[in-house]
């Protein structure tokens, strides 16, 4: 049913947009400026002198290490919300968790990076869903991710005039893809998520969510054991008709300042528990905002094999997280070159050559048969076989090709590591926790693959165009997705269960071939299905790098996925959940854990917990006693209760 060559194809994101560039060339930087500011630093705030950082009271000593934010602004000024669940990321796993907390009458409160909520499926533009067979022939979905597709399936969406569309398009009567059974603009997915939240809240009235806010840290207990505020900024668009650019390298740092500028109006806020009642929070960020930030333990990047035990471990190398991607949309299209002529204009620190040394379309047509454009193809227009015809005219496909966007190159990683994290002074003031310089060069390698896509593989009939600016799918100037798509972030480090007194769940637990893998069924939450999907790093001077290139393989060679809760639990916090793909796993694991399904579930559950924790009964319950005998049997039959699925 899909590519079988799992570790040369990346997961699926789709679009689909109007015809023209914006801005794509107006970014321009030479070779010697690419190390100069590697890292996301604290920007200048424009705060007069009289507004005074707040700091915590002298009168309360604290005994734990956490970081203290700075937060310049003080507490009259500071925007309050009560919430029992708070969410930071509106992730495909963060909207999960929110869905089933506020149907579980929780109060819930999310906050979300980009413009639009789910991750994948809308600001990061995976709007394929990619599922295995085995999984899709069961229909071994929860009740929750079922009605979550429908949910799409239904969406209208408005295409680009230039294209034909006069008016909005049913998601249903374009759908033809080849990597699964629903591919969709992912401003459908955003509505989805939307239509969603909408109806739980009916359930808990109080909830409430914000887009455009940026996580910003927060506060702990005086001994250290759990979180009671989060603190965060949003930011309004001076001009209402703002579009990012595109360039998320360029806006960073104004995404996530506290000071009002030119382009954007700021408003802090604070997350905090309702009086008399008690705070669970849920770290659904796709690189593990909160627990890098506060520095929770964790693992980031590939390991060893005297690290995990794993056969296929080769080296700890925390610069090499899995490759990530900015997805873009084509369009079978004739713009008379102009999208084409814009991209030849952009000026990159790695030279366009060797770029260019990375593209291949790896012996897949791009048009006939099982082709590139089909693969994701967002826009089909006759509905044909997208394993046997052709494209039409007008109709569009997400760009998410392993030897083309993917940027696994690791000069700069794209994760910043714990020291430099104190370097920069993110501890105080958090910036994302991204290198700026890993982000630009995987900016420009994806626009380049696209104008070496419209130069050497469009064909008489089949013009493409590279989509762009407020009327297209991914209303960019670039065209790029508002945020990429992180396949692979920080992942904690569970507490002692099943063995390990830092529990990951391993590829020994995956696989039908190998022996010492684990029952995990007797605390599963969910599960899900896939095929270990590694895209690797490299350096550029191609010195060794640890990836574990040896580890993919198919589905058919690995068994249903349980999910213990104790993948969903750090160390040390005891009011802190994980919602999103940063659970206990290796980075082996993470390879088949990551994508759609599994992503849902983990967030589904995350919530569904979270609601049961914040009971005035269970103030004093640590999350990290949940599994235990007394304990377990009554979250279990929760999570069966709102429909999670926990059997194969």
């Amino acid at each position: 049913m899909r590519k079988q060559v799992w570790a040369a194809i990346g997961i699926g994101m789709a679009f689909v947009g109007g015809i023209g560039v914006g801005s794509i060339g107006s970014y321009v930087r030479s070779d010697s400026d690419r190390s100069t500011a590697p890292i996301a630093t604290p920007a200048v705030s424009s705060r007069s002198p009289a507004e005074k950082p707040s700091s915590p009271s002298p009168a309360v000593a604290v005994s734990h290490d956490w970081p203290v934010p700075n937060i310049p602004v003080s507490d009259t000024e500071m925007e309050i919300w009560e919430c029992e669940v708070a969410i930071v990321g509106g992730s495909l796993g963060g909207v999960a968790a929110a869905i089933h907390a506020m149907r579980a009458g929780a109060q819930t409160c999310v906050i979300e990076l980009t413009s639009w909520l789910g991750g994948q499926v809308s600001s990061q533009a995976v709007s394929a869903i990619d599922e295995s067979p085995q999984m899709r022939e069961r229909q071994n979905f929860s009740s929750s991710w079922v009605e979550f597709k429908q949910a799409i399936a239904r969406q209208t969406v408005p295409l680009p005039a230039e294209l034909g569309f006069t008016s909005p398009v049913a998601v249903s009567t374009i759908n033809s893809c080849w990597v699964g059974d629903l591919c969709f603009p992912p401003l459908a997915g955003h509505q989805a998520v939307a239509d969603m939240l909408e109806v739980a809240r009916e359930s808990s009235p109080r909830s409430r969510w914000s887009v455009d806010t940026a996580f910003k840290g927060a506060e702990f207990t005086p001994s250290g054991d759990r979180i009671t505020a989060v603190y965060a900024v949003k930011r309004i668009p001076r001009d209402p008709n703002y579009i990012p650019l595109g360039h998320f390298s360029r806006e960073m740092h104004t995404w996530y300042a506290w000071a009002s500028n030119d382009t954007f109006e700021k408003t802090p806020l604070r997350l905090q528990a309702p009086p008399g009642k008690s705070l669970t929070v849920i770290d659904a960020t796709d690189t593990g905002e909160l627990v890098g930030w506060a520095n929770i333990p964790h693992r980031l990047g590939s390991e060893s094999q005297a690290t995990t035990g794993e056969p296929n471990a080769i080296a700890d190398n925390p610069d090499c997280t899995q490759a990530y991607t900015y997805p873009f949309v084509m369009a079978i299209a004739d713009d008379g070159g102009k999208s084409r002529s814009q991209i030849s204009k952009l000026q990159t620190g790695f030279s366009k050559a060797e770029h260019r040394n990375e593209f291949d379309l790896e012996g897949f047509p791009m048009f006939s048969g099982q082709s590139v454009f089909n693969y994701r193809r967002i826009v089909s227009q006759a509905r044909t076989n997208p394993f046997v015809n052709p494209p039409i005219a007008s109709d569009m496909t997400s760009i998410n090709w392993n030897r083309g966007n993917d940027w696994g190159w690791m000069d700069p990683p794209l994760i910043v590591s714990q020291q430099d994290i104190d370097k920069t002074g993110q501890r105080q003031n958090w910036m994302g926790g991204l290198h700026l310089n890993s982000l630009k060069e995987a900016e420009n390698h994806a626009l380049l693959f696209s104008e070496w896509l419209m130069e050497y593989h469009a064909a008489p009939g089949y013009a493409m165009a590279h989509l762009s600016g407020k009327d297209s799918p991914i209303p960019t100037e670039t065209g790029l997705s508002f945020y990429p798509y992180i396949r692979e972030g920080r992942r904690i480090l569970g507490r002692a269960a099943y063995g390990d007194d830092n529990f990951q769940i391993r590829e020994q637990d995956l696989r039908v071939d190998m022996s010492g893998g684990r029952d995990f069924r007797a605390t599963a939450i969910g599960f899900t299905h896939y095929a270990i999907d590694i895209h690797g790093c490299r350096y550029r001077n191609w010195e060794p790098s640890g990836s574990a290139q040896s580890a993919p393989i198919n589905e058919y060679h690995v068994k249903p996925i349980y999910l213990p809760v104790e993948s969903l639990v750090p160390q040390k916090i005891d009011n802190l959940l994980v919602g999103s793909k940063g659970i206990a796993v290796t980075h082996i694991a993470n390879g088949a854990t990551r994508t759609h399904y599994g992503e849902w579930s983990i967030g589904a559950a995350a919530g569904t917990i979270a609601a049961w924790h914040v009971h005035p009964e269970r103030h004093d319950l640590s999350l990290g006693e949940i599994s235990t005998p007394d304990v377990w049997p009554q979250v279990r039959e929760r999570l069966r209760d709102r429909g999670l699925r926990l059997e194969w």
